[in-house]
């Protein structure tokens, strides 16, 4: 999941969402799912505002990055976006507590 973040954001050809400002919910949702994700391996505080830290950083980056880039742009608005998106998958697994994918395993094998 990371290296597909980290291939979405420097390749020349993004998928388009089809709407004006989509990218801003497409970095919303992968940073979001990122971080809900490693929150469920990583279940100690410690390590998931090491993760939040991290991921927030990759996001702020991998903007640089692209303003670097001559077939990308910067946008501050994406970090924005990275950001919330990392403090929403942290809340949401928070929220839904440790071992989701666990439990959701026992439900399926009943």
């Amino acid at each position: 999941m990371l290296a597909v973040i980290v291939w979405l954001s420097v390749t020349p050809s993004p998928p388009d969402p089809g709407f004006e400002q989509g990218d801003k919910l497409e970095h919303l949702v992968a940073y979001g799912a990122l971080m809900f994700w490693f929150c469920q391996l990583y279940t100690s505080r410690r390590a998931q505002v090491g993760l939040a830290i991290g991921f927030i950083a990759l996001g702020v980056g991998l903007e640089f990055v692209q303003g670097a880039l001559e077939y990308r742009t910067y946008d501050e608005m994406d970090m924005v976006a990275n950001t919330l998106g990392v403090v929403l998958g942290w809340g949401v697994a928070r929220a839904a507590g440790a071992h989701v994918f666990a439990r959701i395993e026992r439900i399926f094998r009943g």
